[in-house]
């Protein structure tokens, strides 16, 4: 069983096909656990699973489970029932995000085009990819500085190493888990980096049309740019070609940033998140086998 996971304050996500669980460390020091189905639409809508739209729908779907576990977290590691923020704060938060990204990943790339010494399209857009691409690792970098966000970076290196010793079919104890590189393949740092390489290309063959177009354009092509981006990590992740290993390299150098070593205490939250989804997957596998009719059964049936 494929798992995924993601950082989130003092805890971690982790993801199934069928399960998604969440592990929190309270500030009394217990870990807290909620679980549940992913109820993907691939599982009602088959053609949402086939090459570039898998990748629109595992965005679409990361996101909104992401931001439902980052809103469990928030509540749960509050000290006082006054720092645990309410749906509507949450909701305003992603709101305010999502607004914020935009303008500094897309109206400020494609406005400052214009200063750049050239009137050819192709360059202009070229240089808008590369600008983008410059704030991207500035913002990474800054962010990784912060104490509270290094605190969720140590998390995002406990996700990956609970993630590799799952893989690997060790134990999961500490000691075992501690052994393993925090750097993942399928990290979503990786993809956003490829997204960002992949939105250079694209977005340069579009002409330079007036700034409200270009920004439009960009927020609706996200879509195309994403589903590409996805195989080029889904490929890599199952390549054992030496060039493309060398190819997702500067993914795994910016893990750098967005991974840090954990402590036990960490580790351990990460297990409990990880051993949810599998306990929760085994059981309902369970009930399926046992729901089924067995061979005598369906012979007296007939």
């Amino acid at each position: 069983m494929n798992i995924g996971g993601q950082a989130v304050i003092e805890g971690v996500m982790m993801r199934g096909a069928e399960y998604v669980a969440t592990a929190v460390r309270e500030p009394s020091g217990e870990i807290c656990v909620k679980k549940g189905p992913v109820n993907s639409l691939g599982s009602k809508y088959p053609i949402l699973k086939k090459p570039f739209l898998r990748g629109v729908l595992s965005l679409g779907e990361s996101l909104m489970i992401g931001m439902r576990s980052l809103s469990y977290s928030a509540k749960m590691a509050g000290e006082e029932e006054d720092d645990k923020l309410s749906d509507k704060d949450m909701a305003i938060t992603i709101f305010v995000s999502i607004a914020a990204a935009i303008l500094l990943f897309v109206v400020i790339p494609t406005a400052a085009a214009k200063y750049f010494p050239t009137d050819d399209p192709f360059y202009m857009n070229l240089g808008e990819g590369v600008l983008r691409l410059a704030i991207f690792l500035i913002y990474i970098y800054g962010i990784s500085r912060v104490k509270d966000i290094y605190r969720v970076f140590q998390y995002h290196g406990a996700e990956h190493k609970t993630i590799f010793a799952y893989e690997a079919g060790v134990p999961l104890t500490p000691e075992n888990i501690k052994k393993f590189s925090r750097f993942h393949p399928r990290c979503g740092t990786s993809f956003l980096l490829i997204v960002m390489l992949v939105s250079i290309v694209t977005f340069a063959f579009l002409g330079w049309p007036d700034l409200l177009y270009r920004i439009l354009s960009r927020v609706i092509l996200l879509p195309v740019v994403a589903g590409i981006s996805y195989e080029i990590i889904r490929f890599s992740g199952r390549s054992n070609n030496p060039l493309v290993h060398i190819a997702v390299l500067p993914g795994l150098w910016l893990q750098r940033l967005t991974t840090k070593e954990p402590d036990e205490s960490m580790i351990e939250v990460a297990v409990k998140a990880v051993e949810a989804v599998i306990v929760q997957t085994q059981e309902n596998t369970i009930k399926e086998y046992d729901a089924k009719p067995s061979f005598a059964q369906a012979l007296d049936n007939n």
